[in-house]
Protein backbone atom coordinates (compact mmCIF):
# COMPACT_ATOMS: atom_id res chain seq x y z
CA UNK A 1 0.00 0.00 0.00
CA UNK A 2 2.92 2.37 0.73
CA UNK A 3 2.15 5.79 -0.72
CA UNK A 4 -1.63 5.34 -1.06
CA UNK A 5 -1.84 3.94 2.46
CA UNK A 6 0.03 6.95 3.82
CA UNK A 7 -2.36 9.30 2.00
CA UNK A 8 -5.38 7.40 3.35
CA UNK A 9 -4.01 7.49 6.91
CA UNK A 10 -3.39 11.24 6.71
CA UNK A 11 -6.40 12.29 4.63
CA UNK A 12 -7.81 14.35 7.49
CA UNK A 13 -4.51 16.21 7.83
CA UNK A 14 -4.30 16.88 4.09
CA UNK A 15 -7.94 17.89 3.47
CA UNK A 16 -8.98 19.15 6.91
CA UNK A 17 -7.52 22.68 6.89
CA UNK A 18 -8.89 23.39 3.42
CA UNK A 19 -12.35 22.00 4.12
CA UNK A 20 -12.71 23.24 7.69
CA UNK A 21 -10.90 26.60 7.52
CA UNK A 22 -9.77 27.90 4.11
CA UNK A 23 -12.96 27.37 2.11
CA UNK A 24 -15.27 28.57 4.94
CA UNK A 25 -13.07 31.64 5.39
CA UNK A 26 -13.28 32.44 1.67
CA UNK A 27 -17.04 31.79 1.55
CA UNK A 28 -17.59 33.91 4.68
CA UNK A 29 -15.82 36.86 3.06
CA UNK A 30 -18.01 36.46 -0.02
CA UNK A 31 -21.09 36.27 2.21
CA UNK A 32 -20.16 39.51 3.95
CA UNK A 33 -19.95 41.24 0.57
CA UNK A 34 -23.17 39.80 -0.85
CA UNK A 35 -26.57 41.46 -0.34
CA UNK A 36 -28.29 38.17 0.56
CA UNK A 37 -28.69 37.10 4.19
CA UNK A 38 -29.02 33.39 3.35
CA UNK A 39 -25.28 32.92 2.91
CA UNK A 40 -24.66 34.90 6.11
CA UNK A 41 -26.86 32.41 7.95
CA UNK A 42 -24.98 29.46 6.45
CA UNK A 43 -21.54 30.75 7.39
CA UNK A 44 -22.36 32.21 10.80
CA UNK A 45 -23.96 28.90 11.72
CA UNK A 46 -20.94 27.02 10.37
CA UNK A 47 -18.54 29.01 12.55
CA UNK A 48 -20.71 28.50 15.63
CA UNK A 49 -20.83 24.74 15.00
CA UNK A 50 -17.10 24.60 14.25
CA UNK A 51 -16.46 26.41 17.54
CA UNK A 52 -18.58 23.84 19.40
CA UNK A 53 -16.66 21.00 17.73
CA UNK A 54 -13.36 22.62 18.72
CA UNK A 55 -14.52 23.12 22.32
CA UNK A 56 -15.69 19.49 22.39
CA UNK A 57 -12.28 18.33 21.15
CA UNK A 58 -10.44 20.46 23.69
CA UNK A 59 -12.62 19.15 26.51
CA UNK A 60 -12.59 15.49 25.51
CA UNK A 61 -9.15 15.11 23.97
CA UNK A 62 -8.17 12.26 26.30
CA UNK A 63 -11.07 10.13 25.08
CA UNK A 64 -10.81 11.24 21.45
CA UNK A 65 -7.14 10.27 21.20
CA UNK A 66 -8.25 6.64 21.66
CA UNK A 67 -10.72 6.86 18.75
CA UNK A 68 -8.74 6.53 15.52
CA UNK A 69 -11.84 7.28 13.42
CA UNK A 70 -12.62 10.63 15.15
CA UNK A 71 -10.61 12.84 12.73
CA UNK A 72 -12.40 11.23 9.76
CA UNK A 73 -15.82 11.65 11.38
CA UNK A 74 -15.03 15.31 12.03
CA UNK A 75 -13.84 15.77 8.44
CA UNK A 76 -16.98 14.17 7.00
CA UNK A 77 -19.27 16.19 9.27
CA UNK A 78 -17.49 19.44 8.40
CA UNK A 79 -17.69 18.57 4.70
CA UNK A 80 -21.45 18.12 5.10
CA UNK A 81 -21.66 21.47 6.90
CA UNK A 82 -19.56 23.31 4.30
CA UNK A 83 -20.18 21.91 0.83
CA UNK A 84 -22.74 23.95 -1.14
CA UNK A 85 -24.57 20.84 -2.37
CA UNK A 86 -25.47 20.03 1.25
CA UNK A 87 -25.39 23.38 3.12
CA UNK A 88 -25.51 21.39 6.33
CA UNK A 89 -24.93 24.39 8.59
CA UNK A 90 -28.00 26.18 7.17
CA UNK A 91 -29.97 22.93 7.51
CA UNK A 92 -29.06 22.63 11.19
CA UNK A 93 -29.99 26.26 11.77
CA UNK A 94 -33.37 26.01 10.04
CA UNK A 95 -34.38 22.64 11.49
CA UNK A 96 -32.97 22.74 15.01
CA UNK A 97 -31.65 26.09 16.23
CA UNK A 98 -34.36 28.37 14.87
CA UNK A 99 -37.17 26.30 16.40
CA UNK A 100 -35.83 26.54 19.93
CA UNK A 101 -34.11 29.89 20.15
CA UNK A 102 -36.40 32.85 20.70
CA UNK A 103 -34.02 35.60 19.60
CA UNK A 104 -34.84 38.78 17.80
CA UNK A 105 -37.94 39.75 19.81
CA UNK A 106 -36.61 43.26 20.39
CA UNK A 107 -38.46 45.92 18.44
CA UNK A 108 -37.15 49.48 18.20
CA UNK A 109 -38.83 52.09 20.37
CA UNK A 110 -39.10 54.31 17.28
CA UNK A 111 -42.50 52.76 16.57
CA UNK A 112 -45.71 53.79 18.34
CA UNK A 113 -46.86 51.42 21.10
CA UNK A 114 -49.60 49.77 18.99
CA UNK A 115 -47.26 49.08 16.08
CA UNK A 116 -44.56 47.82 18.44
CA UNK A 117 -47.00 45.26 19.90
CA UNK A 118 -47.98 44.06 16.43
CA UNK A 119 -44.33 43.79 15.36
CA UNK A 120 -43.43 41.79 18.49
CA UNK A 121 -46.05 39.16 17.63
CA UNK A 122 -44.44 38.52 14.23
CA UNK A 123 -41.71 36.08 13.49
CA UNK A 124 -38.32 37.54 12.59
CA UNK A 125 -38.66 37.20 8.80
CA UNK A 126 -42.11 38.79 8.72
CA UNK A 127 -41.01 41.60 11.01
CA UNK A 128 -38.05 42.40 8.76
CA UNK A 129 -40.38 42.60 5.77
CA UNK A 130 -42.82 44.86 7.64
CA UNK A 131 -39.99 47.10 8.84
CA UNK A 132 -38.82 47.46 5.22
CA UNK A 133 -42.43 48.30 4.25
CA UNK A 134 -42.56 50.97 6.98
CA UNK A 135 -39.24 52.42 5.83
CA UNK A 136 -40.50 52.61 2.25
CA UNK A 137 -44.08 53.81 2.79
CA UNK A 138 -43.99 55.32 6.28
CA UNK A 139 -45.63 54.42 9.60
CA UNK A 140 -49.00 55.81 8.51
CA UNK A 141 -49.23 53.27 5.69
CA UNK A 142 -48.57 50.45 8.18
CA UNK A 143 -51.24 51.87 10.51
CA UNK A 144 -53.76 51.80 7.62
CA UNK A 145 -52.87 48.16 6.92
CA UNK A 146 -53.42 47.25 10.60
CA UNK A 147 -56.81 49.02 10.68
CA UNK A 148 -57.89 47.35 7.45
CA UNK A 149 -56.94 43.95 8.88
CA UNK A 150 -58.89 44.70 12.07
CA UNK A 151 -61.98 45.70 10.05
CA UNK A 152 -61.67 42.52 7.98
CA UNK A 153 -61.36 40.40 11.11
CA UNK A 154 -64.51 41.95 12.59
CA UNK A 155 -66.49 41.06 9.46
CA UNK A 156 -65.79 37.35 9.89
Amino acid sequence: MGFLGAIARHLDTLLGPGVMLLYPLYASILAIESPSTLDDQQWLTYWVLYSFITLFELSCWRVLQWLPFWPYMKLLFCMWLVLPIFNGAAYIYMNFVRKYVKLGRYVSSNYPEGQRKVLQMMNLDTRKSVERYIEKYGPDAFERVIKAAEREAKKH
